[in-house]
């Protein structure tokens, strides 16, 4: 029994399933062809995967390593079959995949290393960083915990907006000021008041179009000081939110960001839309960084926590359903 089956139900292994499809479908109607017509693994063979891999957005740098670990496990067996591909392919993408530290790794049911716990989410504008916000606080209501939301992102006016929507929609309360007002000063109330409150998950949003990475890194920077006067060691984690659908531009995103700032988690989003789910494992294998998040639909369910085996295992077993 997987991890999404023991923690969340048959309903949640669904929506990975469903919210994959795409992917998948592209995914191995390239790897079909790469080794049609062939009974065992040659070079013509894997120059193929490689070609299917890198196409799937898996990228360069992550194909090469899968590559070359199936070559390590070729020359051991020289008699080594297309039909056995599948399953090396899986255990080496599982490979590539990094669960989150045990020492902060938590999903929404699990009591929470600290209270109140800060997550400063950051991203650029358009990946799906509010609505991430918005589904993250309603799973963690729906387990019992109680939230409350920031709204820092002050240089637009719809981002405040949107936040105050999802806060309506959850139940959540949400501190906020003036569009233009301090970023910092609003953190700084938001950690204040959770402490007050004795809330237990503190989300932050933060501005996700800045005018370069230095202004970036000093605003963030700025922030995180300001959370820690009211609460020092906080904030407990820096969530980078990516829009999966961009492929290769979201490789770029999570280079500029982690240059920023001290980013220690990552939630990938829109991955039901997308056929370029491969770029999962590329920002996995790539900044060592664990994927804590996935958003694989629309609804505020489709928020799912990662599970490498779990994902691992959505990708290859839907061409059974």
């Amino acid at each position: 029994m997987g991890f999404f089956n023991k923690l969340f139900g048959k309903k949640e292994k669904e929506s990975l399933d469903e919210g994959l499809q795409k992917t998948k479908d592209s995914f191995f109607s390239k790897v079909s062809k790469a080794i049609a017509g062939k009974s065992t693994v040659d070079e013509e063979v894997l120059d193929n995967l490689e070609e299917a891999l890198v196409t799937a957005d898996v990228g360069i740098e992550t194909t090469v390593k899968i590559i070359d670990q199936i070559e390590q496990r070729v020359a051991k067996d020289k008699y080594l079959n297309t039909s056995e591909l599948n399953k090396i392919l899986q255990e080496e993408i599982e490979a590539i995949l990094v669960d989150a530290p045990s020492s902060n790794s938590y999903d929404f049911h699990t009591d929470l290393p600290t209270k109140p716990y800060i997550i400063l989410v950051v991203g650029v504008n358009g990946v799906g960083k509010t609505t991430t916000i918005g589904k993250l606080a309603y799973n963690f209501q729906k387990a019992g915990k109680s939230v409350l939301l920031g709204a820092a992102d002050t240089f637009r006016a719809a981002a405040v907006d949107q936040l105050t929507i999802w806060s309506e929609r959850t139940g959540v309360p949400i501190v906020k000021q003036a569009m233009g007002s301090d970023p910092a000063a609003v953190a700084f109330d938001t950690v204040q008041s959770a402490v007050a409150r004795g809330t237990d998950v503190v989300l932050i949003d933060t501005a996700g179009r800045l005018h370069n990475k230095l202004y970036l890194m000093d605003e963030l920077s700025k922030i995180k000081r300001s959370i820690e006067k009211v609460l020092p060691g906080a904030p407990h984690e820096v969530l980078l939110v990516l829009d999966g659908s961009t492929g290769q531009n979201a490789l770029e995103q999570a280079k500029q960001f982690t240059a920023a700032t001290d980013v220690s988690a990552m939630a990938i989003t829109k991955l039901d839309g997308t056929a370029k789910g491969g770029v999962v494992l590329a920002i996995a294998n790539q900044f060592k960084i664990p994927v804590k998040f996935i958003g694989v639909g629309e609804k505020m369910e489709d928020l799912l926590v990662f599970d490498k085996h779990e994902f691992v295992d959505s990708l290859f077993s839907l061409n059974k359903v």
